[in-house]
């Protein structure tokens, strides 16, 4: 497992440098604690939400406006939001990135990212139609069959995981839910 250090400099509640220590209430893990209130801080992975929007034999990507990866394809997704659920976020990320009309069906893949901290989610959408109107993160949006998949372009490893799971997927008739790692 990698060590990470913390980038909590100042506690959140009363803005005393803290210190990196194993907490005293039997915790395991080295955390940033602050010394005058008592305050343990923690620091969980972030996630990431998105869909695998398809209609017929083709999936809708988005060619990036935005770094990292500016230009390379990918499916529409992002960090989730606090108060939303992660279809909710998904949906939204799929609405924000494409301007696609979907209807949300079931969870595609997790994939645990532990070098940067992430968890990323996908969702299958079907598309409503094949008219998009892709927000300010995204170049373009497109609809691409299988063999017409940039795949040398893709922007990151989950995605083209997550496109692979859903490719096989379909050939086999039946949608499972995959659980993958990125190390």
């Amino acid at each position: 497992m990698p060590a990470f250090r913390t980038s909590i400099k100042y506690c959140r509640d009363c803005g005393s440098p803290v210190v990196l220590r194993v907490p005293d209430d039997g915790d395991t893990r080295e955390r940033a604690v602050c010394p005058a209130c008592g305050t343990i801080h923690y620091e969980n992975p972030l996630n990431v939400v998105g869909t695998v929007p398809y209609l017929g034999d083709r999936v809708l990507l988005c060619k990036r406006n935005i770094e990292p990866r500016w230009g390379k394809w990918t499916l529409p997704a992002g960090f989730m939001e606090l108060g939303e659920t992660t279809v909710q976020g998904a949906a939204r990320e799929t609405d924000e990135e494409a301007g696609a009309q979907i209807e949300m069906e079931g969870l595609l893949t997790v994939i645990s990212v532990p070098r940067v901290g992430q968890v990323h989610l996908y969702y299958l959408a079907r598309l409503l139609g094949d008219r998009f109107d892709p927000g300010h993160e995204t170049i373009e949006a497109r609809l691409f069959a299988e063999d017409e998949i940039p795949w040398e372009e893709i922007a990151f490893r989950t995605v083209r995981e997550t496109l692979l799971c859903y490719f096989e997927d379909r050939r086999r008739g039946v949608f499972t839910v995959h659980n993958l790692d990125v190390l």
